[in-house]
Parts: C-alpha cells; sequence; structure tokens
C-alpha cells in the first residue's frame, strides 16, 4: 500500500470517527421530539412525538437522489409492515413534495409518516452530513442508537431487536397487551 493511500485512508478515518463524535455531542444536547418540527407531504406541521405516538420510533433521514437511501427503503417499508409496536418516520432531506411522491410511486413504495425537512436541520440536529441515517428513539423519546449507512434486512432486524428489547424492559404492561 503507498504513503499516499495510507494517508487518504487515515484522513477517512478521522473523518468518519470525528462524525461519529459528534452525532455523539448533539445526542447528549437533544431536543425533545415535540420540539422537533416536520412536514407532512400535505404541507401540514407535526413534530416526532406525536407521530411516534407513545411507541419507539425509528427516523430515516433520507433522499431520492442517494444511491444507499434508495436500497435501504424496500427494507425500512418491510420493517414498518411488520414491526407495529413501533413508529416509523421517512424524513426527506432537502427536496420537494413532488420530488418525493414521484419517488415513492415509482417504486412502489407504501409508507406511512412520510416527511419533509427542506432545510434538513434533522440531519444537523443529529450531527450528520452524510444520508442515510437512521435514528433509534425508545418509547420515552431518548435516542438509543443511530445507524449510518445503508441498512441491510439482518443490521435492521438486529437495530429493532434492541429497540424492542428496550421497550419491554422499561415497559412490561405492554407486551401483555399487544
Amino acid at each position: 500500500m503507498s504513503k499516499r493511500t495510507r494517508t487518504v485512508l487515515a484522513l477517512l478515518a478521522w473523518v468518519l470517527a470525528a462524525q461519529g463524535a459528534l452525532i455523539g455531542l448533539r445526542a447528549l444536547q437533544d431536543p425533545t421530539l415535540s420540539e422537533v418540527q416536520v412536514r407532512m407531504l400535505d404541507g401540514e406541521p407535526t413534530d416526532l412525538a406525536a407521530l411516534a405516538a407513545g411507541k419507539p420510533l425509528v427516523v430515516n433521514l433520507w433522499a431520492s437522489w442517494c444511491p444507499p437511501c434508495r436500497r435501504e427503503m424496500p427494507v425500512l417499508a418491510a420493517a414498518q409492515q411488520q414491526a407495529t409496536w413501533a413508529s416509523f418516520v421517512f424524513a426527506n432531506q432537502g427536496e420537494s413534495a413532488a420530488t418525493v411522491r414521484t419517488y415513492l410511486a415509482a417504486g412502489q413504495l407504501d409508507l406511512a409518516n412520510v416527511t419533509l425537512d427542506p432545510d434538513t436541520r434533522l440531519g444537523y440536529m443529529a450531527g450528520s452530513t452524510a444520508l442515510p441515517l437512521t435514528l433509534f428513539y425508545d418509547a420515552q423519546g431518548r435516542l438509543l442508537d443511530t445507524h449510518m449507512g445503508g441498512l441491510t434486512t439482518a443490521a435492521l432486524a438486529a437495530k429493532l431487536k434492541q429497540l424492542r428489547a428496550t421497550q419491554e424492559s422499561s415497559t412490561p404492561e405492554q407486551t401483555i397487551h399487544e
């Protein structure tokens, strides 16, 4: 391996480590879910707490031009259908409602809770400048985990299993009624 290649790899590793540290620092200062405002595709304002509806919350930050976002979207769509114990939000970063609708129709993606974040505030609040980013919140609105990059079925299943275990350990009475 050449010196230049080692230098580039070292720089890349540093950037990724710094990105992770920034996400961690921002997580310590996260506003409550009720303070995080987004717009539904129809233009109606809402907040993440309303979309969570008291359940654990998975927030996926994505864009239609992002190849890893496009690859993971069917995985997340299937999880939304199967993991009804959690709420999923698909927060598009910086694109118009028309662009989002066209993308969803072309991909035959039937998703609930598709929101617009035209100023990419969610990405900034999470400390991320890259997509996709998926955030995992417990039912109390605490950020428990993040995943930078595309999610595979196996990776998402592992994250959801951890999220579910957190839910069951903090609210055992909910599991009886499910």
